[in-house]
């Protein structure tokens, strides 16, 4: 009988060391592969918005969550001029998004920003929002985000678009439910149809860059966006791919490389979040643009999206009062 008791233990003990040692390379590979942004935020702690700490009732609780605000930005350009996605001063962001999650940890929201959305960047007059990070970097990028929500960025990413191709390879395709059916100007001769499209790492790639096969562009663009973000934490948090251990080291090990992210977006706070956020699934996600009023042109010429300020009051409290279950989104086109 200790015999057999002993033999249960080892195997167990066996287990249990080979999960810790699987979860330690987890870990590693996403703490030395991602780049870190040296200064993430704007250093005048006086030009951000207060932090919004968790309600009275959420204090009581053991273990107090506040609501959390991360900006993603997407960009084309480090593949073209080999710098460091960490240090994109004089570049401008392709996307920007900005993923915000409950207090309660129920559900994910995401509104992308369309990156010709014309508005005051900091010590800099007009001009777009993705001009921002040419301007002044990610600070830069961090507070003008801030100042159009008036909340408070917790964290920062940056992907480099090559991340999409080598993610979407690493899950061994995905399925896009594709809303508008268009011809890729960058895969010649290759036709996105309508409806359910399986695509490999060249046409996501092909099919999240795409804006010239559609009359109202970037805001098209947008909504392509979304329905990949959809598309791969479908397959991300599928059983298929969270019960193969290899399938997650290559995901990991395929995103890691090309994301840039500011010192606190580790894999130890990942790794919290992805335990509060277990019982959200797809559905649980909401993903939808900005409020704009069409598109128009600057005082000096240049093509912009003009920014619906009086429906952006709702975004704004939604953000601010971590309220969005409230907010009802509207189809964002040129008008």
């Amino acid at each position: 009988m200790r015999s057999w008791r002993s033999a249960i233990l080892a195997v167990g003990l066996l287990i249990a060391g080979a999960a810790g040692i699987y979860a330690w390379n987890l870990s590693r590979t996403f703490d030395t592969q991602t780049i870190k942004i040296p200064e993430a935020f704007p250093t005048d702690e006086s030009s951000r918005p207060p932090v919004v700490l968790p309600v009275p009732e959420a204090e009581a609780e053991a273990e107090a969550t506040k609501a959390q605000n991360i900006l993603l930005l997407g960009s084309d350009t480090r593949g073209s001029n080999s710098k460091s996605i960490a240090d994109l001063s004089g570049q401008r962001s392709d996307t920007i998004m900005v993923m915000h999650i409950p207090a309660n940890r129920k559900n994910i929201y995401v509104m992308s920003i369309l990156r010709d959305s014309w508005l005051d960047i900091p010590g800099h007059g007009q001009a777009k929002i993705n001009a921002a990070l040419s301007f002044g970097g990610v600070p830069l990028a961090v507070q003008t985000i801030e100042g159009l929500l008036g909340v408070r960025m917790d964290h920062v990413a940056i992907i480099d678009f090559q991340g999409f191709k080598d993610v979407t390879d690493a899950l061994g395709g995905i399925d896009v439910d594709n809303p508008i059916g268009f011809a890729s100007s960058s895969i010649r001769g290759h036709y996105f149809a309508p409806g359910i499209q399986s695509v490999n790492g060249a046409e996501a790639l092909a099919f999240v860059r795409e804006r010239y096969a559609f009359r109202d562009g970037d805001f098209q663009r947008a909504r392509n966006q979304q329905q990949f973000i959809k598309a791969l934490l479908s397959k991300s948090l599928s059983a298929e791919t969270l019960m193969n251990p290899a399938k997650v080291s290559r995901l990991i090990g395929a995103v890691a490389p090309h994301l840039a992210v500011d010192e606190g977006l580790d894999s130890a706070y990942v790794a919290g979040l992805a335990v509060e956020l277990r019982d959200v699934r797809v559905g649980d996600v909401t993903l939808f643009t900005m409020p704009t009023n069409g598109t128009g042109t600057s005082p000096d010429g240049q093509s912009i999206v003009n920014i619906d300020w009086t429906a952006l009051t709702a975004v704004q409290q939604g953000f601010q009062t971590d309220t969005l279950d409230a907010y009802q989104p509207e189809v964002q086109t040129i008008g």
